[in-house]
Order: structure tokens, then sequence, then C-alpha cells
């Protein structure tokens, strides 16, 4: 019992202690307002824009005033919320675990730490719950300006204001959850592969916007290539999106895709949010860093 209120003990100090560098480090305020602002741009400024001019732009085509205004109210916020996190939001999440991990190493922190006796494992478990923190901190942010937003728009439109169910904005928050942090997480564990930032976050963003877009359009041709596509931790965020929001309502958006099953989806997802933890607590314990 001693040795488990230890590692209870020290995992809850290192992750108070990231919490506290990450608060103070700019980069991570730039990547969640990099999100921010493309959340907005995609869910409504583009929208809106193609609402008042009555010209339907790239995202909006073949859709009605009426259906365009629609997707700005309140009630659709969880959609809204979701449509940009298989590949923007969860790009952002990779370059954010990246630094987290890969800044550890490049600046000695790391080092400096376990050659002063700190356990690894909850120094490392701390380090993770920082960051999924930080995950549930967007969500909780990225939401509440969406529906700020939608509700703006409804006064300025002069719409009656429905808001979201109980149950659509759980399920939200549950799929933007997973996708978020295994993202998040696979970037923590790219970061840890390569002892660096630079390295990672380049490998992260390859294969998030390029390397899985060219696999799924390579596997229209060659069924192998396919079945692969179907377990990409990008397919399988997209489809799980896409399985909420509907692929019909996300077109336009990039990630969203409807690949696999939803449930299918979210149990891969949720494979590799552990796989990628235990994955970089095993290289961490293994690996010579002092």
């Amino acid at each position: 019992m001693s040795t488990l209120t230890a590692t209870t003990r020290d995992t809850t100090r290192s992750a108070r202690a990231e919490l506290v560098r990450l608060r103070a480090w700019p980069a991570v305020w730039i990547t969640l307002g990099a999100w921010l602002v493309l959340s907005l741009l995609f869910g409504y400024l583009f929208t809106y824009l193609s609402y008042t001019s009555g010209e339907p732009g790239f995202a909006d085509e073949g859709t009605t005033r009426a259906e365009q205004l629609a997707q700005m109210m309140p009630d659709a916020v969880p959609d809204v919320f979701l449509q940009g996190m298989p590949m923007f939001g969860g790009a952002l999440m990779m370059v954010l675990g990246a630094l987290v991990a890969g800044n550890g190493y490049g600046w000695g922190t790391w080092k400096t730490l376990f050659s002063q006796g700190v356990r690894r494992t909850p120094a490392l478990v701390g380090s993770v719950l920082s960051l999924t923190t930080i995950v549930v901190g967007t969500l909780v942010v990225t939401f509440v300006v969406d529906l700020g937003v939608s509700l703006l728009i409804a006064s300025t439109e002069s719409q009656d204001v429905v808001l979201p169910s109980a149950g659509s904005v759980v399920q939200a928050f549950g799929a933007g959850f997973l996708v978020l942090e295994m993202w998040a997480l696979l970037g923590f564990l790219l970061g840890t592969l390569a002892l660096g930032p630079a390295l990672s976050v380049g490998l992260g963003l390859v294969w998030a916007l390029v390397v899985e877009n060219l696999l799924r359009g390579v596997g229209r041709l060659l069924g192998w290539v396919e079945s692969l596509t179907e377990v990409l931790p990008g397919t399988s965020a997209g489809s799980l999106i896409g399985s909420i929001v509907g692929v019909g309502t996300g077109d336009g958006t990039p990630g969203v895709v409807d690949t696999v099953p939803g449930t299918r989806a979210a149990l891969t997802v949720a494979a590799y949010v552990v796989v990628a933890v235990v994955a970089s607590i095993v290289l961490v314990r293994r690996r010579d860093v002092t």
C-alpha cells in the first residue's frame, strides 16, 4: 500500500509540475489558438459568409440558405464542434503531444529528472495526465466558443434558440475526447521515439495530412491497402466522427469519412490510446537517457 501511495504521490506531483511548465509555454497557447481559429473559420465564418452573400462556398455547395442557417444554430453545435477534429484538430494535438515529449529530451528535462533518481513511470504518467488535462480543456473551451457564436448568430438572424440535447453533447464530448486524445498521445509517442521535437512533429504532420489520404486513395484500387487503411488512426477517427455527424453533413470537411462503423472506429481509437501510453512507458523505462 505504501508503494502504491508513493507512486500516486509522485505521479500527481509530476502532473502538477508539467502543467505549470505547459501553462507558461507559448507553444501550447499558439497551438490551441490555431485550433480555435480553424474551428471558427470552417465551422461558422465560411458558412455565414456563404449564407449572407447567397453564394455557396467550397464547403457549402449544394446547400440552401435555410440549410446553411440551420448548420449555425445552437442545436447543431455538437456536429460543428466535431467536424474539424479528425484532421485539423488531430494534427495540432499531435504536434502538441510531440512537443511535450520531445522537448523533454531536447531541453534535457528527462535526463535531469532521471539522473536525480526520479522514477520514470510516475514521471511519464504525470506528463501524460497533464497532456490529457489540456485536451479536456481544449474541448470545453471549443464547445463554449462554438455555442457562444451560434447564439450570437441566432440572435442576429432573429431565430428561436434551441439548445442541443444533453445526450448529443455527451456523445460529442466523448467522441471528441477519444479523437484528440489519440492524436495527442500518438504525438507523445513520436516525441519519445525521436528523442526530440523537430523530427517527431514533421513525421506526425506528414502522416496525418498526407500519408493516410494517399493510402485511402490507393485503397480504392488495391484491396489489401483498403483493408490496411481501415485500422489506421486517421481513418478510425474520421469514421467515428462521421458516424455521429454524418458524412453528408461533413462534406467539405477533410478527414470525415464513413469507412468503418462507428462502434468499431471507437474501439480502434481507444486501442491506439492504450498502445501509445504503454509503448511510451516501455520506451522510457528501457532507454538510457542519462
